[in-house]
């Protein structure tokens, strides 16, 4: 874009940091301000707006009043149109049922949409908003490449992949397989050329698929979507190296010397994969990854079967979108019997806003009366006034919020997609400060779906909407506390709670959003940390190369425990020179969905599927079995850190197709301390480490002072009470203060107690999104 001119026309003064950047020589010849108004016309010519090869209407997300602020966006965006209607249209909108009013528009990018979909997909898929994030932004790859740490150099090098295309007529990646299947192109462009292949778009249909699988017959005439480095236009060097090699007889070779030296899959903790839908019905209980059975117990190491050029038929058995003899039915256990709610699949009937895409979901066969809803009050249907009481099989995932607003329908969808096992499905529970009636109406028709009234700062709220048994917490942006007096301290408030739930809950995965990337530094915050002081300063060092992903170190942004919406602006700027970004983005977080097209999921890798000991050979082994794409993984490191403070920790990452490395030494180092969940926990005994706190001591000195006055047996017991004060760490008096709150509440803490004494309150996460180059 550096070949264009930028006009912003705003209708204040330009404020500092915009004048900072312009000062920049590289912008400075490229960038106008204008004040004015784009509802007046003299400003609209003034800026040439009829010449414009592109209008973005950005809105003002940090006021107080965001739907005010939609109404603005709305009228420029009419007042654009209506002065040059030749001019394309990029619109950023707040709320979704304000998006209907600019359908118009060439592009349109709906915040709330778009976070809630990435905050819930972070649930069951972690770090989404970070692999989303990195795959949306422009980089070279040369973060991180001066950190003495491989993975840090591993993670800045592949931030640079993004997401490309090309006809496959004219590809030389992707030419060869023309007639033969979806998958087959996959798997083979990976083993080949190290990219991967997402996706196609037909040329006489508009709709793009993701992972279209193996019934699907490549044409030359096929649009290409595909992830890597760089787009192969700019990689020619990759094919003349090619012809050296067909000359030398080593055609076909996997193993080219420029692959990047990373650790195997086998030590990751799950892999996030494109799934294919409706192509195939798998038996209960069958392993994607099972080992074959004639090679099960030799010595040499086990074959995968080879990807087939066209798919066998007699293998892929068509489903029934809508049977109810899918999976979960015929595997029901007899225990659950009849007492198991059956589920219905279907479109969800009551939309809460004007322009949402119809997605197939779990559904309940009739609503559920509003009473039911009410997870901490019982009503006339049923008794039970606390998360302990339903039963749960599947961990909690709680959402708190301001209010119950349009957007977070769209937390609920992905969650309850029809593609998701009825058996896995977590229950929600929307922690909410005010509740809104109507939006009741619009979750009514979802399994195990809950609310409540209540607020994060607020233990027992969190402790009756049953956050021991939860496995994430998200906390979404308050809109009261976007904006603040003073620069960055919008977020100072739900910093605090979020630290105040991490040392309480140690082992809850907590997903936070905040208004300011930069305030990302804080979460999980201590003062004498090593290792966070040694990412500062390379975060620091990066910022002064002018790269706009610093932030991309930060371990809480790297595991996707943290995220922010401005992250996606890059988004709607993308999609002037792809213009399919929006609809893959969508795509891959369940927002729209195309029949044939696939999905994004998770599936953990545990000690049975040691076998297959790397990267590509789980790339063919998923192609050839199920039709899967892998595009990444997501696994714990243990490191030892030299501080008062911090004892071993986990350290998980998240990487996109790694290369077919056979590192075993390593491997088996890390697989020997990871954990059997996907989501991170530590391992380190607190009450290793006592850690006082100051005000207890204080008391206890002040009671030491006055014990003169009282008599020697006062003394005893005073001085017996100091000593068991300085015996208990802070982990303990944590876990007695939450203990002591539960009951009471009337509420058991038999839960609590296994959690504490199962985690420390140290969880750390490292994410490595990479590609095989």
């Amino acid at each position: 874009l550096q070949d264009y001119y930028v006009v912003i026309l705003c209708p204040t003064e330009m404020d500092i940091q915009v004048r900072r950047v312009l000062q920049i020589p590289l912008w400075s010849q490229r960038v106008i301000y204008l004040q004015g108004s784009a509802l007046k016309d003299q400003d609209l010519m003034r800026a040439k707006m009829d010449n414009g090869e592109a209008c973005f209407i950005l809105s003002s997300r940090n006021e107080v009043d965001r739907t005010a602020a939609d109404h603005q966006t709305i009228l420029r965006a009419w007042a654009v149109k209506d002065f040059a209607p030749n001019c394309p249209l990029y619109v950023q909108i707040l709320k979704p049922e304000n998006k209907f009013h600019v359908k118009f528009a060439d592009h349109v990018v709906c915040e709330e949409e778009c976070k809630y979909a990435m905050l819930a997909l972070n649930c069951v898929c972690p770090a989404t908003s970070t692999l989303i994030t990195l795959l949306v932004h422009t980089s070279r790859g040369q973060e991180g490449q001066e950190s003495p740490e491989q993975w840090q150099r591993m993670y800045g090098r592949c931030s640079g992949n993004e997401v490309y295309h090309i006809r496959m007529g004219d590809s030389k990646f992707f030419m060869e397989y023309e007639g033969k299947s979806f998958t087959y192109a996959a798997f083979h462009a990976h083993k080949k050329y190290g990219v991967c292949l997402i996706g196609i778009r037909r040329e006489e249909n508009k709709s793009i698929l993701l992972n279209p699988g193996p019934r699907h017959i490549m044409a030359a005439s096929d649009t290409c979507f595909y992830i890597n480095i760089t787009k192969e236009e700019n990689s020619a060097f990759i094919f003349k190296q090619e012809e050296k090699q067909k000359k030398k007889g080593f055609a076909g070779s996997y193993d080219g010397p420029s692959r990047l030296p990373v650790h195997s899959i086998i030590a990751s903790m799950g892999t996030v994969a494109m799934d294919l839908q409706n192509t195939e019905c798998r038996p209960a209980n069958s392993s994607k990854l099972a080992l074959p059975a004639e090679n099960g117990s030799g010595t040499r190491r086990p074959s995968i079967a080879p990807v087939l050029e066209l798919a066998d038929t007699s293998s892929l058995l068509p489903c029934d979108l809508l049977s109810d003899q899918s999976e979960d039915e015929m595997t029901q256990s007899d225990e659950e019997g009849s007492a198991v709610v059956e589920y219905v699949k279907g479109y969800p009937p009551n939309s809460p806003y004007i322009g949402s895409s119809p997605t197939l979901c779990h559904l309940l066969p009739e609503k559920a009366p509003f009473c039911c809803l009410r997870l901490d009050k019982g009503c006339k249907h049923n008794s039970f006034e606390d998360a302990k009481a339903y039963g749960f099989k599947n961990k909690l995932i709680i959402v708190s919020a301001e209010t119950a607003g349009n957007g977070l329908y769209n937390f609920i969808v992905p969650l309850r997609a029809y593609y998701r096992s009825r058996k896995e499905l977590n229950p929600i529970v929307l922690l909410l400060d005010n509740k809104q009636h109507h939006f009741l109406e619009a979750i009514c028709c979802f399994p195990m779906v809950y609310y409540m009234e209540g607020t994060i700062d607020n233990l027992d709220s969190l402790l009756q909407c049953g956050i021991i048994y939860a496995d994430n917490l998200v906390v979404v942006d308050k809109e009261s506390t976007m904006s603040a007096e003073e620069d960055y301290m919008a977020d100072a408030k739900t910093i605090v709670n979020v630290q105040t739930m991490f040392r309480l809950f140690p082992s809850l995965s907590i997903i936070t959003e905040l208004t300011h990337p930069s305030n990302m530094r804080f979460m999980q915050f201590r003062a004498k940390d090593s290792y966070s002081l040694a990412l500062s300063k390379l975060e620091k060092r990066e910022r002064e190369n002018g790269s706009n992903l610093a932030f991309m170190f930060r371990l809480p942004f790297a595991a996707g425990r943290v995220f922010s919406i401005s992250m996606l602006d890059t988004l709607l700027y993308q999609s002037f020179v792809k213009d399919y970004m929006i609809t893959i983005t969508r795509l891959l977080l369940g927002l729209d969905t195309t029949p044939g097209s696939g999905y994004l999921c998770a599936m953990k890798i545990t000690e049975d599927d040691l076998w297959i000991r790397t990267y590509g050979r789980l790339f063919q082994k998923l192609c050839s079995s199920s039709a899967e794409i892998p595009i990444g993984i997501y696994r714990t490191e243990s490191h030892m850190f030299a501080t008062s403070e911090v004892g071993a920790r986990w350290c998980s990452q998240i990487s996109i197709n790694v290369e077919d490395c056979e590192d075993t030494k390593d491997v088996k180092e890390h697989w020997g301390i990871k954990t059997s969940h996907h989501r991170n926990s530590c391992s380190s005994d607190q009450s290793e480490h006592p850690l006082l706190r100051r005000k207890s001591m204080q008391w206890a000195r002040r009671l030491s002072r006055k014990g003169n006055k009282h008599s020697s047996k006062t003394a005893e017991w005073i001085s017996q009470q100091r000593l068991s004060l300085y015996r208990r760490s802070e982990r303990q008096e944590l876990s007695e203060l939450v203990k002591n709150r539960m009951k009471h509440l009337g509420l058991p803490t038999t839960g609590y107690e296994d959690v504490a004494n199962l985690t420390a309150s140290d969880v750390m996460n490292r994410v490595n999104l990479g590609y095989l180059q």
